[in-house]
């Protein structure tokens, strides 16, 4: 396994509880204790995948995040020790893939990192996707992975993306929250159904005028509307 993950944190015990576990999956390990130095050292050697701790001296992790997610789509789970859901959705908003709250099981942490990265290897896209994807005013791209709404370019991040397509690709099917984060992030135990709500209110603000919309089936998950 080629894979090099980057843990940020200024704890160092909890870099050296994460790098154990994750070597014994057969990822190589770097670190990094202050935002600064994370920051460069991100876009300079590409790691794999990201750890990213919150709270961090000299830059916090939500403005690292937002400086790399301007250049790279490197995947970041982000850590926080706060429990509230702001925190984790500024994260989310920011671009982080997801997100783990201290105290965490380091097997939980393997489990997403293998998750995401086997996501990152295997598009949601198939090899023998249509060209093109038409569902009234809206048009995918699947080769470009782009989309226009009426016409017009619209920027998806990755996951974004990949959310979009699924969903399109079943129009009127129903999708749990559980099933897209299958889907689209590769998990395959109880992940955190949060972070789906918050691509599918970021997919709901970029695509504004979007017809069909994206729908939400209360107790269940989301669909785009088969009308």
């Amino acid at each position: 396994m080629n894979d090099t993950i980057m843990i940020v944190d200024d704890e160092q015990h909890i870099i050296d509880l994460a790098k154990l576990y994750l070597e014994q999956e057969g990822y190589s390990i770097t670190s990094a204790t202050n935002g600064k130095i994370a920051l460069a050292r991100i876009l300079a050697e590409a790691p794999s995948l990201v750890v990213l701790d919150l709270m961090l001296p000299e830059m916090d992790g939500w403005e690292v995040c937002r400086r790399v997610r301007a250049e790279s789509e490197v995947p970041i789970i982000m850590l926080t020790a706060r429990s509230e859901d702001i925190d984790r959705i500024v994260g989310l908003e920011l671009g982080a893939d997801d997100y783990l709250t201290k105290p965490f099981n380091p097997r939980e942490l393997v489990a997403r990192v293998r998750a995401i990265l086997r996501r990152a290897g295997r598009p949601v896209i198939p090899a023998n996707s249509e060209s093109t994807l038409t569902l009234q005013n809206l048009m995918i791209y699947p080769e470009r992975r782009s989309v226009t709404v009426d016409g017009k370019q619209v920027d998806l991040r990755m996951k974004e993306f990949d959310l979009l397509y699924s969903l399109a690709s079943n129009k009127g099917m129903v999708f749990t929250r559980e099933k897209l984060l299958d889907v689209v992030w590769g998990y395959d135990f109880a992940g955190e159904t949060r972070t789906v709500d918050v691509h599918i209110a970021h997919l709901r603000n970029k695509l504004k005028g979007m017809r069909p919309t994206i729908e939400t089936v209360w107790g269940v998950g989301y669909r785009l509307d088969s009308n």
